[in-house]
């Protein structure tokens, strides 16, 4: 009975223990799953152990089902318990389950109907911990007792402490994963929604774009001083800053060109190549899709994921709705996906963005590593595989891995063409190189893919961020962290409608913005947390993209405005003569180049030569970008918190026909190597 003993002297003692720190109370939790795990290794947040034991698990289903000896062998082969087989296999539900196994083991299964948040020892603070270990202590009777979600190999466990120690069934309970986020989510004063929305706001303020919660005298004589710095100057000799202002403007745009080509022209290091890992060799992954109005993109999406080439046993999909999406959920009933898939809906607290709904996913997440995937996303099958080889590649300091974004709509117009082109430039040529440089990168919206425990620790998402991943590269950077490209692709949709493309546009771009401003509150901290590549990248990249974007109409303007002067021979166009006219035209020209020469080394990286008639029009395209710039300085002052949402569905999709086939030529080439490499020498097993 010791180890009864021993479970006893942690309930007597779990008041104390339940009330320390946060990462006491992860350890504490940790420690006590270990009991119903053979060893620490076998957390779903490690890649899993061999378990050569008899699958004692199964034992309450003899006599119940025919194929045991089967689930036995495949749960041996990937390294999950045989009833993780059954259940994802769809052989058996997971309350059918259960209770074969309470029956078998003489344990109660809860059904949080008689629990209340009163019941539960943790804190506000340490209930995400509940959530991220299946387990929740209570007090049933005046005794603590635990509630268990059996994954990876605890049924196991538990089965054969049963059938050592009887009174086991007194102290533990057995619940289904989705009675136990039910309760968390829906009966504990919705905490882990208010920490989706402000947590990292309430953490670490200053790298939140969060409002501001209270105003001091301190701050508003600084806010005062530093625009009474900036127009006084302006007051006192306005046509010399104007110039000056304009030259600055010109310079910090030729800086963004200079350091977008010499992104471009920078060697790519070669991948490397790596065994196949044996899939009992595979950590549980967490996928994520933050989905709102989407009943007609849910089903390819779905499909897609279904289509990893990833043990499902091993799989852990999120999808996030928010509440009132009605038809996305029903879209999703409809569709019965696999018991590896988990709807969850965020919460009606903050503002409604995606970053807030990734992050109360994020509470839920079983996987060590996590990655995130739009409506419209198609990743290559392989994506998982090489997302994983590409952290093996790489030390500890690498963070984040983000894989190649493509278009595959470019036949529905100009736009997605143009979009197709500019995404060809920006992932498989600039993103390459910022790589190749160790510089942050911005990320992508989707197909990033994280250490989980990294993640959590910087606080993940900023919710009121609406580029929440350009924010996250930065600050990933900011916290020691590196992010780097991996070769792979993702197919997305481009908006092929203007209105579609100036609302995304809009919302990047004012993200953008945001980005910029929470990182520069503090520039001289921003340089020691994050070097000179970190402090220029952001005002370069960042600042730059915007800053250019804002400035172009008005050099065009400029230009228009002295040759309509020098046509009509007015001393007005000598008053209004810039000293600085032919910096702007340099400027003009340069970034005009600079698009093309970045697009059409994409293009040809992705053998799409053939698209790029389209970039004749980069000036006015440029022209379009400039519209949305100066629309999202408005939304920035006004409502910087709108998310404007991109539809999704009604494109004519050309996987087979331009897109697809090209990139996987190019990008995809990495992976023949390795499918003709299965085994696995133990050296080369690096353990996650």
């Amino acid at each position: 009975m010791a180890w009864a003993e021993g479970l006893a002297e942690r309930g007597t003692s779990a008041q104390s223990n339940l009330r320390g720190s946060r990462a006491a109370v992860s350890r504490y939790l940790a420690d006590v799953i270990g009991f119903f795990r053979a060893s620490p290794a076998e957390s779903e947040n490690q890649a899993s152990q061999p378990y050569s034991e008899p699958a004692s698990e199964l034992a309450c289903l003899h006599g119940v089902l025919a194929i045991l000896r089967e689930a036995e062998r495949r749960g041996r082969a990937i390294g999950v318990g045989a009833d993780r087989i059954l259940i994802h296999g769809g052989v058996i539900g997971e309350d059918a389950y259960l209770r074969q196994l309470a029956r078998h083991t003489g344990m109660a299964i809860e059904n949080f109907a008689n629990i209340t948040r009163d019941d539960c020892p943790l804190s506000d603070d340490q209930l995400a911990y509940a959530a991220q270990h299946d387990m929740l202590p209570i007090r049933i009777g005046g005794r603590l007792e635990y509630v268990c979600t059996p994954r990876g190999y605890t049924a196991r466990r538990i089965s054969d402490l049963a059938a050592r120690f009887p009174d086991i069934g007194h102290r533990i309970r057995l619940a289904s994963h989705d009675s136990l986020h039910q309760f968390l989510a829906q009966h504990t004063g919705n905490v882990l929604g208010r920490e989706a929305a402000d947590g990292l706001n309430r953490r670490t303020p200053e790298m939140s774009a969060a409002p501001a919660m209270a105003t001091t005298p301190r701050s508003t004589i600084r806010h005062v001083m530093r625009v009474t710095a900036v127009t006084v100057p302006f007051v006192i000799a306005p046509l010399f800053l104007i110039q000056l202002s304009g030259a600055v403007l010109a310079i910090w745009f030729l800086l963004f060109v200079s350091l977008r080509l010499a992104g471009g022209f920078a060697p790519r290091p070669a991948p490397t190549l790596r065994p196949r890992l044996p899939d009992d060799q595979l950590p549980v992954y967490t996928v994520v899709a933050a989905l709102y109005r989407e009943a007609r993109s849910v089903g390819p999406l779905l499909q897609a994921i279904d289509a990893l080439d990833y043990p499902h046993e091993k799989l852990d999909v999120k999808i996030v709705l928010e509440p009132d999406d009605l038809a996305t959920r029903a879209a999703i009933a409809r569709l019965r996906p696999r018991p590896h898939v988990e709807v969850i809906i965020a919460p009606a607290l903050g503002p409604r963005t995606k970053p807030k709904a990734l992050n109360y996913a994020l509470t839920f997440a079983r996987g060590s590593f996590v990655t995130v995937f739009d409506a419209e996303d198609r990743p290559h099958p392989n994506q998982l595989r090489a997302a994983l080889d590409a952290f093996r590649a790489h030390g500890d300091d690498v963070a984040c891995v983000q894989a190649s974004l493509c278009i595959d709509n470019s036949s529905d117009g100009w736009l997605p063409r143009m979009f197709a082109t500019e995404y060809a430039g920006q992932f498989d040529v600039f993103l390459q190189g910022f790589s190749a440089f160790e510089m942050p990168l911005p990320l992508g919206g989707s197909s990033n893919h994280f250490r989980i425990d990294v993640l959590r620790r910087i606080g993940a998402w900023d919710a009121y961020n609406v580029t929440e991943d350009a924010d996250l590269g930065f600050r990933l950077a900011r916290f020691g962290h590196r992010s780097v490209m991996f070769p792979s692709a993702t197919w997305e949709e481009a908006p092929a409608q203007f209105g579609a493309w100036l609302r995304q546009r809009t919302r990047w771009m004012k993200g953008w913005m945001q980005t910029w401003s929470v990182h520069m509150r503090a520039p001289r901290r921003l340089w020691g947390e994050s070097g000179a590549k970190g402090f220029f990248a952001l005002n370069l990249l960042v600042g730059g993209n915007v800053l250019t974007a804002l400035a172009h109409p008005i050099f065009i303007g400029e230009m228009l405005v002295q040759t309509a002067m020098r046509a009509v021979d007015s001393n007005a166009a000598s008053f209004l003569a810039s000293q600085f006219a032919e910096l702007h035209v340099a400027t003009i020209a340069a970034g005009y180049l600079s698009t093309i020469v970045i697009g059409l080394m994409g293009l040809a990286r992705r053998r799409l030569l053939r698209e790029a008639w389209v970039l004749l029009l980069t000036p006015l395209y440029w022209l379009c970008l400039s519209l949305a710039a100066w629309r999202a300085l408005y939304q920035f002052l006004t409502d910087p918190y709108r998310w404007e949402k991109t539809e999704h569905g009604s494109a004519r999709r050309t996987h087979a026909t331009i897109a697809r086939p090209a990139v996987e030529r190019n990008l995809l080439s990495f992976y023949a190597g390795i499918s003709q490499r299965t085994h696995t020498p133990a050296a080369d097993r690096k353990r996650y």
